[in-house]
């Protein structure tokens, strides 16, 4: 155990994590997100009986979003037709706003987030059953 480090981010995580370079991408798939099809050329942790929300919390105590883009957090649309509400996204907001103030949040066409995915260094599989639940960071630099 160290301090300071959030339990939920296991040694794995952290190596991870660390591992990440500036403008690389990690995803926090919900318990629905095809996890270990896109991470098949990246790597895969399980976070399975942890929600999305906690997770982002722990990440963003330790990870920098990057300020060089527009949006450094991503989130999956909903498809047009389809009668989902979000309210998870509200909670994202608050997060991000809490971690990294100012940040803008973007939104991914469903089927462009999982080629965007595919190209990430690691995805988080999590237990998350809200729908549309899915997040893509792009890391930054410290100053």
């Amino acid at each position: 155990m160290l301090k300071g480090i959030p339990s939920i981010l296991s040694p794995e995580l952290l190596k991870i994590l660390m591992e990440m370079g500036h403008g690389d991408t990690i995803v926090i798939g919900d318990g629905n997100f095809p996890a270990a099809s896109i991470a098949k050329n990246s790597q895969l942790v399980r976070l399975d009986g942890h929600g999305v929300p906690e997770v982002l919390d722990a990440i963003l105590q330790l990870f920098p979003l990057d300020p060089y883009v527009e949006a450094p957090v991503s989130l999956m649309e909903v498809v047009p037709g389809d009668p989902v509400e979000t309210p998870i996204w509200d909670e994202y907001a608050k997060i991000v706003e809490k971690h990294e103030p100012g940040t803008k949040i973007g939104h991914i066409e469903r089927f462009q987030f999982y080629e965007v995915a595919k190209k990430a260094y690691a995805v988080i599989a999590t237990g998350e059953g809200a729908l549309y639940a899915n997040i893509i960071l792009q890391k930054g630099v410290l100053k």
